[in-house]
């Protein structure tokens, strides 16, 4: 199964089936998006509100679903209160502006593990066996729910802990992007169509979406538009 997690690009035809997509806002989430569009599946959306400071995504999340023709789009609400410890979450914690070393402040606890976990609940009562998501653990932050043994691991999970795993062992977790680095994805995302000026990827974007320029995540993205040749769209502040 590893080794299937590093061959990423296009997702096996969807044949119009639906797949639920976990759809933070920014650049990454947005390609897997188009790329399942692209790939024929019914797309249900989901974002969530978990207290980030970064509050944009949001709103952006939900211009990008409307804009890519999203079956549906949600935003499912967390308790703030659980996710406290993160430079994303916590007032008292400052988003950092320099590399640093090992996992980052900005890690959110048990982050995509939470939110897989509903994406699974959603997509068993929708009758869906495909979950999709934008984890990279190339051009990323050092996340340990990026890399492909947690996407192995819940899958695995999935299909050990559901009625319809159980029977058919069908669910699958799609992480297109896993392998790629970002100028690759920027690349096949303007191939799809991937509106990227609707995006927002800032750990400290403003309400109106402008971004810092400075944090991580912004140096990812900034980086990986001009890797990959294409003028970024990027409102900065």
């Amino acid at each position: 199964m590893a080794e299937q997690r590093e061959r990423s690009g296009p997702l096996a035809p969807g044949e119009g089936r639906p797949a639920v997509v976990l759809l933070s806002g920014g650049l990454d989430s947005a390609t897997v998006l188009a790329a399942a569009k692209s790939a024929g599946y019914a797309c249900h959306a989901i974002a969530f509100d978990y207290g980030q400071k970064h509050r944009a995504e949001l709103f952006a999340a939900a211009r990008v679903a409307e804009a890519q023709g999203a079956e549906s789009f949600r935003i499912i609400r967390l308790d703030a209160g659980a996710f406290s410890g993160s430079a994303l979450t916590d007032d008292d914690l400052a988003v950092p502006e320099s590399p640093t070393e090992g996992i980052p402040i900005t890690y959110v606890p048990a982050r995509n593990t939470i939110f897989l976990a509903h994406a699974l609940g959603m997509a068993e009562a929708l009758g869906a066996t495909d979950l999709a998501l934008g984890v990279n653990a190339v051009d990323y932050s050092g996340y340990p729910d990026c890399r492909p043994a947690f996407i192995d691991a819940f899958e695995a999970l999935a299909n050990l802990a559901t009625k319809v795993g159980v029977e058919s062992g069908a669910f699958k977790v799609h992480a297109p992007l896993l392998m790629l680095t970002k100028a690759e994805i920027i690349r096949w995302g303007t191939e799809l169509g991937v509106p990227y000026h609707m995006t927002v990827s800032c750990y400290q974007a403003t309400e109106a979406g402008l971004a810092c320029g400075r944090c991580d995540s912004c140096r990812l993205r900034r980086e990986g538009f001009a890797a990959a040749g294409v003028a970024d769209p990027t409102p900065y502040r």
